[in-house]
């Protein structure tokens, strides 16, 4: 592994309200803990308001910011016969009503660059899928929308390699941009996540997310659609807590053996506060008591 430099200035993203109302500022980067949590799909605004008023009020009482999350069109499904949600248009309307009644900001992920416009009108930052990310074309076009970006990295893909997608989207006009950790393929049906990702990307001056719910899919292993271990989310969200992370990424569902995407990875909504306590304690170890883990701590001291 070649030596890590440690010289790229490290730019925080600010989450602020577009409409001027103040619902909502806070930074990612800048100390304090963020989570990224919804449904994998939007399957009713029913679901998406319920799941976003209960993890809105749990982060409330634990002091974390919250950004609600769901996906549009979940193009990247293994069956041609899987749910992909409402549709663009439909599921862009959910998405801003669901974040006007619950007061939080929204994100959501773009598959095709000529969505990155339309999807910039609703949404307060966009999602590049992990299959996704060395797409030139689309990570311009998101770029260009001038929303904040959560970029994850691809299950092929080595940490620094993300350098070079950092630079499409800095080149391309955008001013906030994170990285997202959502583990690396090992063999056929199986991810690991490497927690040296989250230090070295985070190297490139960009706040990191972990992704502990798609961390823990068995990708394809379930026949027509991908399987899972929901009882390993709360062990890999501590240890990367403990590596060092900006904000936290979870699907949750009300009843995720029924949900019509990503059930077996995904946390009950019941679990939340459980995970989220635990969160919310390890995150202030590390930011109050030990300090944000720096690549530099092994080097000589004159």
């Amino acid at each position: 592994m070649n030596k890590i430099q440690q010289s790229t200035p490290f730019s925080q993203v600010r989450i602020t309200d577009p409409g001027g109302g103040g619902r909502w500022d806070f930074s990612i980067g800048g100390g304090e803990l963020t989570l990224i949590a919804g449904p994998c799909a939007l399957e009713s605004p029913e679901l998406g308001l319920e799941v976003a008023e209960t993890v809105r009020d749990i982060c409330r009482s634990f002091d974390i910011n919250y950004i609600f999350k769901a996906s549009f069109d979940k193009a990247n499904r293994t069956s041609v016969d899987s749910y992909r949600g409402p549709g663009l248009e439909e599921g862009l309307e959910q998405l801003s009503h669901i974040g006007r009644k619950a007061g939080v900001p929204v994100i959501t992920d773009i598959h095709e660059s000529w969505q990155a416009e339309r999807a910039a009108k609703y949404a307060d930052i966009l999602q590049i899928p992990a299959f996704l990310c060395r797409q030139t074309d689309l990570l311009l076009a998101a770029a260009k929308t001038g929303r904040p970006l959560n970029i994850k990295k691809a299950q092929f893909l080595a940490p620094l390699d993300m350098a070079h997608v950092v630079k499409k989207c800095r080149d391309g006009g955008a001013g906030a941009v994170m990285l997202c950790e959502r583990g690396t393929f090992m063999g056929y049906g199986r991810l690991v996540t490497d927690m040296t990702s989250l230090p070295l990307m985070r190297s490139l001056g960009c706040p990191v997310v972990f992704d502990g719910t798609h961390s823990v899919q068995a990708p394809g292993a379930a026949g027509g659609a991908s399987g899972g271990d929901r009882r390993l989310v709360l062990p890999l969200v501590r240890a990367a807590l403990a590596a060092g992370v900006d904000a936290l990424f979870l699907e949750t569902h009300p009843d995720p053996d029924r949900a019509k995407s990503d059930g077996p990875n995904m946390v009950p909504l019941s679990k939340m506060k459980f995970l989220l306590e635990q969160a919310a304690e390890l995150h202030a170890i590390v930011g109050e008591i030990i300090g944000m883990p720096s690549l530099d701590w092994a080097e000589a001291q004159e």
